[in-house]
């Protein structure tokens, strides 16, 4: 039975009661407060991070700046799927990323789904960005297969109305703009505060 567990208990996809949270490999967010309610101090690697929020400009993508621009300097491009605006180039330069490793894929909503779990598959991709309006539960299961056999990180930005959804990302977390902060929902590998984390910096 060891032998069976030890894959799940390292991997982070077993939690062991204990009162300390699994520990696995993650990318800092770039906000201290949230690094330390996140089980393994940030964004988890080769897995889905999930992004809830009541309107679109609310920080949805300032919360992702800072550990994009670190995975910028890598050799791997960063994949925007669909996106619903075209990236303004000014902020994401101001936010420290190296447009040089963006790459924007344009499709449907169908064809987005696709395009993404394709790109998390690959292990080509150093983030791959998606923005699904509608994706049952099998879909959000195969994005996560997906990020996990390509080691891949990924985020989904997507409204907060889907938050009674059931998920199979490692990390939900929503945005509340009054005041504004982050409400962990979901973290693999421990227990979500109850407290919401104070993100100063999101538009009121």
């Amino acid at each position: 039975m060891g032998a069976i567990l030890q894959p799940l208990i390292e991997t982070g996809r077993l939690w062991r009661g204990q009162g300390t949270a699994l520990r696995h490999e993650a990318l800092p967010t770039g906000f201290a407060a949230l690094d330390r309610v996140l089980p393994g101090g940030g964004w988890p690697r080769a897995a889905l991070s999930e992004i809830l929020f009541p309107a679109d400009g609310v920080g949805e993508l300032r919360l992702l700046l800072p550990a994009l621009a670190v995975l910028s300097r890598g050799a791997h491009p960063i994949v925007l799927v669909a996106p619903p605006y075209l990236p303004f180039p000014a902020a994401w330069i101001a936010g420290g990323v190296d447009l040089r490793c963006l790459q924007i894929v344009q499709a449907g909503e169908h064809d987005a789904l696709w395009a993404a779990e394709q790109c998390l598959r690959s292990a080509a991709c150093a983030a791959v960005l998606c923005w699904p309006r509608q994706a049952d539960t099998a879909t959000l299961r195969r994005l996560q297969l997906a990020a996990e056999t390509g080691r891949t990180i990924g985020f989904m930005l997507r409204p907060s109305q889907v938050a009674t959804q059931a998920s199979m990302a490692a990390v939900r977390i929503g945005i509340e703009t009054d005041p504004p902060c982050l409400r962990i929902l979901k973290c693999r590998g421990g227990n979500p505060p109850t407290q919401a984390v104070t993100f100063s910096t999101l538009a009121a």
